[in-house]
């Protein structure tokens, strides 16, 4: 039988009456309090960092994975922290590709109802319990995904991104989609069916980026980057000329 695990029981109804107090949901309000400590305080030192996504499935023996040992090794070397989610697969030939920069491999890993725990090749590892406190601490840390393929937990990565990134919750953040040939049929399927429909923008379609190489990654990567830094100083400099105009009319 599979243990239950933190996000099942906060997801269920209430707990009867005179069901312990460590069971109740407003004692698990300072559990994921903890949670958002540990995970802020872990990683505020961590500077700049590309989140790399994909299947746990995958094996050693697949392109993927060597493409992905391969990219977390080009963006390490170019000063970027990879952060994953700290188990096997894609997300292991991150960390393992990152590993041999110092401080540059991050697992944020998640209880699941099998153990797993982080992978050999973390250096900064943490165990979440619930998966919207880990998927924020990806987000604020992250200044871009890499997505390889994988099942529904990367789609719902990915889409995470997309949606924060169209409802300008982050700006100028890239998000580059590994192996064309899997992701055209997703993309196919949103340019023929949603952008038909009316339910999203053509821009929107333009928020990802394929590659199929893991110097293309690093390259798109890069460029996101550079962008994002324009963005930013473009946007400090215009708070700082509202600050002085508010100081002038009030002066």
């Amino acid at each position: 039988m599979q243990r239950r695990t933190q996000d099942e029981c906060i997801l269920e109804s209430p707990v009867a009456e005179g069901e312990p107090f460590v069971d109740s949901d407003p004692w698990r309000v300072f559990r994921i309090m903890g949670e958002f400590v540990e995970g802020f305080d872990t990683l505020a030192g961590l500077g700049a960092a590309i989140s790399i996504f994909g299947s746990a499935r995958t094996l050693p023996d697949d392109p993927n994975y060597h493409a992905a040992v391969e990219t977390a090794r080009l963006l390490a070397e170019s000063g970027l922290t990879v952060i994953t989610g700290g188990g096997p697969g894609i997300m292991e030939a991150g960390n393992r590709g990152a590993q041999p920069e110092e401080g540059g491999s991050v697992g944020l890993g998640i209880e699941l109802p099998f153990e797993q725990g982080v992978n050999e090749y973390v250096d900064i590892g943490i165990e979440f319990r619930y998966f919207f406190v880990r998927k924020m601490n990806f987000v604020k840390y992250s200044q871009g995904f890499v997505i390889f393929p994988g099942g529904f937990g990367t789609l719902d990565e990915l889409f995470e991104s997309l949606t924060l990134i169209q409802t300008g919750k982050i700006r100028q953040f890239p998000v580059v989609l590994y192996n064309s040939g899997y992701w055209r049929g997703l993309l196919d399927w949103l340019r023929g069916t949603m952008l038909a429909a009316g339910n999203i923008s053509a821009p929107d379609l333009e928020l990802m980026r394929l590659a199929d190489s893991p110097e293309e990654v690093h390259e798109l990567i890069l460029q996101g980057l550079s962008k994002q830094a324009s963005w930013c100083e473009k946007s400090a400099e215009a708070a700082r000329a509202a600050t002085r105009l508010a100081l002038e009319v009030s002066g």
